[in-house]
């Protein structure tokens, strides 16, 4: 059945089936190619996007403002303190102004109940480019990442996120990976794993679709057999930074290294972050850590992060390609 995205909103993999996800990815393909070829094809001519963010960025920010240029749209950035939004005028009365004056909106910030209200009286498509619960963009970059890297189809994948099981990300993950029909895994400390009506949820989706999923304390026994290790940081923006030392004491043990990539016991097993990482001392917050904790990483060790395993910066360019597809499957002609 031929798959029709036009006017679609993307809050959350959620919402779309298994079908959907793996078109966007074949669009985010071709797309690619295309401009790696000198001969893509502008579909989004005088198309207008609005960029709120919340929250500051490196590759969504990137990712969106690339994509649309390259496919011929214009974007205006609004930026933490560039709008009313919040202190003088509601997100409902905003994205009723915004969806007159624009063609799709992009938010990034903490609520996705922010996202959803944007959604619901914008009129046009809505992209959420991250919330405290959700980052769909990021997860379909993922994927696509896992292809380029593995002959294996996505229903044939192992994937263990490792951290927290809370995390947006490893959250979406999970969403799509069952969609999809994946093995996912979580290994988290228990103390920090998702509401079990969630992990309900995405046990079912992945019981339609082949999939399956599991949650798991015994990080070891989670990793064997993975062909992808996942992690993210192990404080989000926006969350207090008293919390550090008891994450640091609850995390250590799920750090990436060099003899957890082994425990997978498969050799082209590779490493993948949505990034920023944490892997050495080399920012303000990582000399902080260090001189408050005496660590010099948290999440992945500077050995795995820059070892021939690390997928993490062709996750990054691929969030502009399948950011690019998203555009073109809702606003193309």
């Amino acid at each position: 059945m031929p798959v029709n995205l036009h006017g679609r909103n993307v809050l959350t993999l959620d919402d779309f089936s298994g079908a959907e996800i793996r078109y966007l990815l074949r669009l985010a393909v071709e797309l690619k190619a295309a401009k790696q070829a000198g001969t893509e094809v502008p579909r989004l001519a005088r198309k207008n996007i609005a960029l709120i963010f919340e929250k500051d960025s490196t590759r969504t920010r990137s990712g969106f403002e690339v994509a649309a240029y390259d496919q011929g749209a214009h974007v205006t950035y609004i930026g933490p303190s560039g709008s009313h939004i919040g202190h003088k005028e509601s997100m409902k009365d905003t994205a009723r102004v915004l969806g007159r004056m624009y063609d799709a909106i992009e938010f990034r910030g903490f609520s996705q109940h922010q996202a959803d209200e944007l959604a619901a009286y914008a009129g046009v498509p809505v992209y959420n480019g991250l919330t405290d619960e959700a980052h769909p963009t990021q997860v379909l970059a993922d994927f696509m990442t896992m292809r380029e890297f593995s002959h294996k189809h996505l229903s044939d994948m192992t994937l263990v996120f490792v951290g927290e099981g809370r995390d947006n990300v490893a959250m979406s993950l999970a969403i799509g990976a069952a969609k999809v029909g994946m093995d996912m895994r979580i290994a988290s400390p228990r103390s920090l794993w998702p509401e079990e009506t969630f992990c309900d949820h995405v046990r079912a989706l992945a019981e339609k679709s082949g999939g399956s999923f599991r949650m798991d304390e015994d990080v070891n026994a989670a990793v064997l057999g993975a062909d992808f290790v996942y992690s993210d940081v192990w404080l989000s923006m926006g969350e207090n930074e008293n919390a550090w030392r008891d994450r640091i004491e609850l995390l250590t043990p799920y750090r990436v290294t060099r003899d957890l990539m082994a425990a997978t016991r498969r050799p082209h097993a590779k490493f993948m972050h949505c990034l920023p990482a944490f892997h050495n001392a080399e920012t303000e917050v990582g000399q902080d850590i260090a001189r408050s904790f005496g660590i010099d990483c948290m999440e992945v060790t500077d050995e795995v992060f820059e070892s021939a395993a690390s997928v993490v910066f062709d996750q990054a360019e691929n969030r502009m390609h399948t950011i690019k597809a998203i555009l073109v499957a809702t606003l193309g002609g």
